[in-house]
């Protein structure tokens, strides 16, 4: 039986602060096993991306469990800031470090430096990489995320039931959607962001002011992060997912929306237009604005709010798009392939 320790950060199971690598992680972990791999988990605690000593003593700890010549696939969130504990390593053991989202600092480079192959989950962190790192580009893999097949969510007559997914942070662009909907308030729509409300507590506190303030307070509301039937319910139940982030390697939640034919509006920012992709016509099922502008985000909002027969348009796109999509059995095989050939 093939053999693999897989690092992951602890909490990978917080049900109070989901997020697309944790999902990642926890889905291919399963679809190794199924594959008829022998899968070793070790979950070091830590505040990760910021380990303090104990923290990066725990991955050190980890890896000294593995025995010469072992695999280890680590995610990135951790190899990114233990550069002095896998450089020892990395003639001991294969290391394959699961990059979701690059930090853009000298740490990194030195820990993808010591890996034996580096798996990004879209081919847009891949360039990014090679751009920004000297890397050598036969050791870099792209393996992106799966979906679950979903049930077609049923349109309302007004399509104004919006959905926006993800933790509430900055880096998100919550405030540029409130910013943009603050502009629309003459059209029909109710906005859920659903996301967990605890990575920046400050951050949230301002926009539930700034949304009493302009008096968006029982029509853009905050959920608190979902998981299971209760998320699914949170898709059946909207028109199209609204996603304004400043940054996305992927954007996991966009796939997640067309596995139900629900349209997106979206900044054109990282991996976001390679997950949105396109229709069988070569149409895009959504619409893709420039980051940080809430204009422009808007505009977008109109247009889907404002013509029924655009929002037929993005629909029949969107559920097109929707019968191309891979499942995480794809993504588990395609992982697989690349450990075998780095074992080999």
């Amino acid at each position: 039986m093939t053999e693999v320790h897989v690092v992951v950060p602890g909490g990978i199971d917080n049900p109070r602060r989901p997020s697309g690598g944790n999902v990642y992680d926890r889905r291919v972990c399963r679809g190794l096993v199924a594959l008829g791999w022998s899968v070793h988990e070790h979950a070091v605690p830590g505040q990760w991306p910021r380990p303090d000593a104990a923290a990066r003593m725990a991955v050190a700890a980890a890896l000294a469990r593995v025995t010469d010549g072992g695999q280890v696939l680590v995610d990135g969130l951790v190899a990114s800031v233990v550069p002095e504990v896998l450089e020892p390593e990395a003639d001991r053991l294969r290391l394959v470090v699961l990059m979701h989202m690059p930090r853009d600092e000298p740490r990194e480079v030195a820990a993808l430096s010591a890996a034996s192959a580096i798996v990004t989950t879209s081919d847009w962190t891949r360039r990014w990489l090679l751009d920004h790192y000297a890397l050598p580009e036969d050791r870099m893999y792209v393996v992106p995320p799966g979906v679950d097949v979903a049930d077609v969510a049923p349109p309302s007559q007004s399509g104004g039931r919006l959905l926006c997914v993800g933790a509430i942070t900055p880096v998100k662009g919550h405030d540029l959607l409130l910013d943009a909907l603050a502009t629309i308030d003459d059209l029909v729509w109710q906005c859920a962001c659903v996301g967990s409300l605890d990575l920046d507590g400050e951050f949230v506190d301002v926009l539930r002011r700034q949304a009493e303030v302009r008096g968006l307070g029982e029509r853009l509301y905050f959920t608190g992060p979902l998981t299971g039937a209760e998320l699914e319910r949170a898709y059946a139940e909207a028109d199209a997912l609204v996603l304004a982030s400043h940054a996305e390697t992927y954007g996991m939640v966009v796939t997640e929306a067309l596995a139900r034919g629900l349209p997106v509006v979206a900044t054109e920012v990282g991996g976001v237009p390679e997950a949105l992709g396109h229709a069988a016509d070569g149409s895009r099922p959504g619409l893709l604005v420039a980051p940080g502008d809430p204009q422009a985000l808007a505009q977008a909002l109109c247009r889907w709010l404002g013509d029924p027969r655009e929002r037929a348009r993005l629909r029949a796109a969107a559920r097109s798009r929707r019968l191309t999509l891979s499942d995480w059995s794809q993504t588990s095989r395609e992982l697989s392939a690349v450990l075998t050939e780095v074992a080999g």
